[in-house]
């Protein structure tokens, strides 16, 4: 189960890395934009659209690792009140109302992606077919589902996944996934 979750962790990874090479762009594109704008002013009208588009990658794309590391928002006050078997029930719960509302984003998105395939709708820059942007929706969600069910697995087969949060917040989390230096 661990090499599970080794390979779900580096698609997780690679995802957020990805999602990272997009805020760079989306940066870029915006100072790009400000500079057309401003200082030549002669205005790009697609850098809103596209600027756009890459927002929902970064989101799509950082979720997975946001919700493998743990570092969504929580109540550590509330869960440090709890016992451990407790705390762990808590996790469970969450990872799976994480998994339940990725796997109705991938319906939702599998949906819209064929319907706008289906129809041929393209987007306000020429040549871009709007599907391919829908397409962020779907993959991050199965990237979202594939991380939460194994976590849920995980603690449901009594293992900590990688970056649970300590109970006392005083302790660090631990990860077994970390190098040892």
């Amino acid at each position: 189960m661990r090499a599970v979750e080794r390979a779900v962790a580096l698609l997780a990874r690679s995802a957020g890395a990805l999602g990272g090479v997009l805020t760079l762009c989306c940066v870029a594109l915006v100072g790009y934009a400000v500079g057309m704008r401003y200082l030549l002013g002669q205005p790009e009208p697609w850098t809103d659209k596209v600027a756009g588009w890459l927002v929902v990658g970064v989101v799509m794309l950082a979720a997975p690792e946001v919700q493998r590391r743990f570092e969504h928002i929580g109540v550590d006050v509330a869960r440090n009140r709890l016992g451990p078997r407790m705390v762990r029930v808590v996790h469970l719960v969450g990872t799976l109302s994480v998994a339940l509302v990725a796997a109705l984003l991938l319906d939702a998105g599998i949906e819209m992606v064929s319907f706008s395939r289906m129809v041929g709708i393209m987007t306000e820059v020429e040549g871009v077919p709007v599907w391919w942007i829908q397409a962020l929706m779907p993959v991050g969600a199965a990237l979202l589902l594939l991380v939460a069910a194994c976590q849920s697995l995980l603690l449901l087969l009594g293992a900590e996944p990688a970056h649970l949060p300590a109970q006392d917040d005083n302790e660090m989390p631990r990860d077994p996934l970390a190098r040892a230096e």
